[in-house]
């Protein structure tokens, strides 16, 4: 009799621990993890196009390709496992080399505005707004990701579920984050008088 109390009371003690809501917000986070995934590929799969459709339209700025080419090799060579979302030092390379093939990108958009016959390109438009609207996509699985992350840190620090956290080891996941803060609170220069 004193050992089915002991049981039933582990039982309802455990119910109340956390321990369920751990595993689904930790399958949340690999669930949108796996969305970013999804984008990013998409985007890595559209630069080739891109570089093709480009360099078949114009004498363009091979440096500028060349950063396209090697910034997408980098974010691509990255070997993604579930355990990357709880190493800081992999995620965070990772999330490096993404914004490195995303600032790539937009200086090829951006330079590519300075050529009036691949911006007439209607294969080069379609790319374009293709790119773009993966972009909006990364953005949103991105924002989802970051959702999820809060929700099970917020699950690992709050109590009582932070003693789960502590016996079953459950350790805060790392979140997107930008690299450079600074960088991006210094309003852009814009400079109509150069051709």
């Amino acid at each position: 009799m004193t050992r089915l109390i002991l049981i039933l009371m582990c039982a309802l003690t455990l119910t109340g621990c956390g321990y369920n809501d751990f595993q689904r917000y930790d399958e949340q986070t690999k669930s949108a993890w796996s969305e970013v995934l999804n984008q990013y590929q998409r985007r890595a799969d559209l630069v080739p196009n891109i570089v093709a459709t480009v360099k078949g339209e114009a004498t363009f700025e091979q440096d500028t390709l060349t950063k396209v080419i090697e910034a997408r090799a980098r974010a691509t060579s990255i070997q993604i496992t579930p355990e990357t979302l709880n190493n800081p030092d992999v995620f965070k390379k990772f999330q490096a080399a993404q914004g490195e093939l995303g600032s790539a990108l937009s200086r090829l958009m951006a330079v590519s505005e300075q050529y009036p016959n691949l911006k007439t390109n209607e294969g080069f438009k379609d790319l374009r707004v293709q790119l773009e609207g993966t972009e909006n996509r990364v953005t949103v699985a991105r924002n989802r990701y970051i959702q999820a992350v809060q929700a099970y840190n917020v699950l690992s620090r709050s109590f009582p579920s932070n003693l789960t956290a502590m016996v079953f080891g459950y350790e805060p996941k790392p979140t997107f984050s930008v690299q450079n803060e600074a960088a991006i609170s210094t309003p852009p220069v814009v400079d109509f008088t150069k051709k």
